[in-house]
């Protein structure tokens, strides 16, 4: 408790919380001052059966539990958070670098040392507009040197026995210190019986021997094996809330020698020490293994009985070794990486759920949304982002649905700009109509991520195949300002384009929800999580309709702006006007009132080391950074500084709790930016999803101080009423235009009146759009139409929920 008294005598927070770690009995709580304190972490974990030991009033069905840092300023504690708070989580109301108040605090049983764990009960979290002040003053503190209320709390989860945490937003990726990267080494001392000594002194056998020996009935493997990784799978994490295992991790191996292949099965905790060591290429030694049956003869996929191999932490317990180039017998007969790259040109004649691997130069890279998981027993949130690539065979880019990989790591770097290899993805066909057909390519589980700039060049055994050279020959030929000109990053994208009539439409959702009413949309929408992203189609009438320019409030101007010029070979920020703003005149279908917009200043950041000196990479060329991928040239990048702006800004005050669903503006989060090199490291945080450190977090409105991508003109906002129950709904439609990469309509001629303009998505790619002024003229076309109409909502956080016209089809009476 030494630690405890020293960190409180000047901690006011510390003194008042004394009395619960000293109180013998866990029915005390403790309530904080009206002062804020500060979230400086939140962190995830599965729960397990101790968990109605831990909170016994709980009601909560949720699989996770959620441990904080907090502080106010002087000193900070790591406590537990009541299972009745994670919707606020969920919803990203309660989140890194948020203010709270009026905190009740509570005791639960003996933690680490001599101090006892705390459970925050309840809380309240302020505003955005009301945390300004208080995080100014918090970010002159340097968090990292406050020090600990108690003793320094440990790595592993506070309410359950479980190793590690689990990210914040997904179940695949793998998060904090405990995942090795550099291969463990034996410890010195370690008992060997003698039988595993001998074991390991066994001369290499062949996967084909193995097999053979375990389907004659000898079960118990002799002799070691020596495989070449062709594929790895992403990570799986299969605990459960009645299971007490403390590191439910599973990952999969694709394995072969001169004989055959198999997958290898890594089990707990060896998924700790090797996951993220062992990578596609590399020859392993393996011995203390274990033989099954493979799980797709035990399901019946195979029809031929095969065999699969388990490392497991104990009985026995595995022994992996990664076997240097230069130590490679030629008697092993090892196989090179299998490998399929198809140009997008071969896309097209390919057969669907083709397997394949892609290369292009990224042109566009979406926000990371989250998608509810159809498959398994139990619910999960899948977080995926798009991507397109050009590789020069075609004018149509490679789109790519990209879920989480093995490669958290490289994959979270993925900008604009760089040179990108998928392997191992899925073809994906959607027929529209009688004959078109729009294809994109999405995961399997043994997808692998392969980026310029993300030091992964130790693992690029592709390098010398045909296709990648062709690439990179076509490649010298880019002009790279013309790429860099047409860089998009961030910003709504819905894909692939949905049908044209209402008939299509209602056949390709093959058994899904039909029509649903006004208020079960917005029960729906209010159940999402943070990023969510929902599908939902109503019968609506446009009751207003409203154009929103680029061009600022001072004039509205309806043709596209002039792009600005840039070097081919340096890279420059873009001057343009400010994010779309409300402009001084709207043009309105009927008179309707508008809600007064808030002005809000933008939050402080957070303490952020300087750049020392200019960054070398601002001088780029596309060819030179794909010398990575021949030579493996690897550069060190270093974040630009940020820089604040003290400029106030408006913001949507419409919350989807009201008697109104949607936003009356274009909220940050949906306008797509264009790609701004020499500060991307901060233009892609602040397009990503809120993290989980407060070290990481950028200023609230640092994503406005990016220039909206040149391509977007304008969006039109129109207010809707559900026929069925009255709700209104505000919504946001962003046309298909020509030339536009993200919302990409069907090939088809049509007149560009409002009906058709609706249905198909966008305008005509055959004839001259419309101006905004004229379509607005028009748009007594819809009086007293009934509409079916396809929404995508997405979920913002902070009960933003934003709602985007994707198509509207007539209803004929």
């Amino acid at each position: 408790m030494a630690a405890m008294s020293s960190a409180s005598g000047g901690c006011a927070l510390g003194r008042r919380l004394a009395k619960l770690t000293a109180a013998s009995s866990g029915s005390i709580r403790v309530k904080s001052q009206g002062e804020p304190l500060y979230v400086l972490s939140l962190e995830r974990y599965g729960r397990d059966p101790d968990f109605v030991l831990h909170f016994p009033d709980s009601i909560s069905m949720s699989d996770s539990l959620f441990d904080a840092t907090i502080t106010d300023g002087d000193c900070k504690i790591r406590v537990s958070l009541d299972p009745s708070l994670n919707r606020l989580i969920y919803r990203n109301r309660l989140r890194c670098g948020g203010v709270v108040r009026n905190v009740i605090f509570s005791a639960g049983d003996s933690g680490e040392g001599d101090c006892r764990t705390l459970n925050i009960c309840s809380l309240d979290v302020d505003n955005l507009s009301s945390c300004d002040a208080a995080l100014c003053a918090l970010s002159s503190v340097n968090v990292v040197s406050l020090p600990w209320m108690g003793s320094e709390p440990s790595l592993l989860p506070l309410r359950a026995r479980r190793r590690t945490y689990l990210p914040l937003w997904n179940n695949h990726d793998f998060t904090g210190e405990l995942w090795r990267e550099t291969p463990p080494t034996s410890e010195a001392g370690e008992d060997e019986s003698e039988e595993e000594v001998v074991e390991d002194g066994q001369p290499v056998v062949s996967l084909a021997e193995l097999r053979r020996r375990f389907l004659s009935g000898s079960r118990r493997p002799r002799g070691a094996l020596c495989v070449r990784i062709f594929h790895k799978s992403r990570l799986m994490y299969y605990g459960k809330a009645e299971q007490s295992c403390e590191c439910p991790y599973k990952a999969e191996l694709q394995v072969g020698d001169g004989s055959m292949s198999v997958c290898v099965v890594l089990w707990n905790t060896v998924c700790l020490d090797w996951y993220r060591c062992l990578q596609p290429g590399q020859v392993l030694r393996l011995s203390r293994y274990r033989v099954k049956e493979s799980y797709s003869s035990r399901s019946g996929q195979d029809s031929e009985l095969n065999i699969e191999i388990s490392l497991n932490s104990r009985n026995p317990t595995a022994k992996v070794g990664i076997v240097p180039p230069q130590q490679v017998s030629p008697d092993w007969s090892l196989p090179d990486l299998p490998h399929n790259f198809l140009s997008r040109q071969e896309l097209l004649n390919c057969p669907l759920s083709n397997i394949c691997d892609v290369i292009g130069v990224v042109i566009f890279v979406g926000r990371q949304e989250r998608i509810r998981s159809k498959d398994g027993r139990r619910s999960e949130i899948e977080e995926y982002r798009w991507l397109q690539l050009q590789d020069g065979t075609s004018d149509q880019p490679i789109v790519i649905k990209l879920f989480s990989t093995s490669q958290p790591d490289i994959q979270s770097q993925i900008q604009p700009m760089s040179l990108v290899v998928c392997t191992r993805l899925k073809l994906i066909r959607n027929t529209v109509g009688s004959a078109t057909a729009f294809e994109y390519l999405t995961n399997t589980p043994l997808t692998q991520v392969y980026c310029t700039g993300t030091g992964s060049r130790t693992v690029m055994p592709y390098r010398g195949l045909r296709p990648v050279r062709q690439f990179l020959q076509w490649l010298k030929q880019v002009d790279e300002a013309s790429v860099l000109d047409r860089a998009v990053i961030g910003g709504h994208f819905s894909y692939p384009p949905l049908p044209v009539s209402m008939q299509s439409f209602m056949d390709s959702r093959q058994g899904e929800a039909g029509l649903i009413s006004g208020g079960e949309m917005k029960l729906q929408c209010g159940r999402m999580h943070y990023r969510e992203r929902r599908r939902f189609a109503v019968q609506c009438t446009i009751t207003a309709a409203c154009y929103h320019s680029r061009e600022g409030p001072e004039r509205v101007r309806y043709s596209d702006p002039p792009s600005a010029q840039l070097s081919p070979r340096v890279a420059r920020q873009r001057e343009g006007p400010e994010p779309f703003r409300t402009p001084a005149k709207r043009k309105l279908l009927f008179p309707t009132g508008t809600p007064n917009s808030s002005c809000r200043k933008r939050l402080a950041p957070p303490p952020q080391q300087a750049s020392t000196g200019e960054d070398p990479e601002n001088e780029f060329s596309l060819f030179d950074g794909a010398m990575e991928f021949l030579i493996g040239e690897e550069e060190e990048e270093e974040e630009d500084e940020d820089e604040e702006e003290e400029e106030e800004f408006s913001t949507p005050p419409t919350s989807p709790m009201s008697s109104r669903l949607g936003l009356t503006h274009i909220a940050m989060e949906t306008l797509p930016r264009s790609f701004c090199y020499e500060r991307r490291h901060v233009q892609a945080t602040a397009v990503g999803m809120q993290t989980n450190s407060f070290q990481k977090l950028l200023p609230h409105r640092e994503l406005e101080s990016f220039t909206p991508a040149p391509c977007y003109t304008g969006y039109f906002t129109l207010t809707m009423r559900v026929l069925s129950d009255g709700l209104m709904l505000d919504v946001l439609f962003i046309p298909a235009t020509p030339g536009n990469l993200h919302w990409m309509p069907l090939p088809l001629t049509h007149d560009n009146t409002w009906a058709s303009v609706l249905s198909h998505g966008g305008f005509s790619p055959h004839a001259p759009p419309p101006s905004p002024a004229d379509l607005i003229a028009t748009a007594t076309q819809l009086t007293n139409k009934r509409l079916v109409c396809v929404l995508e909502a997405c979920a913002l956080g902070e009960d933003k929920v934003e709602l985007v016209l994707n198509r509207a089809f007539p209803l004929r009476s």
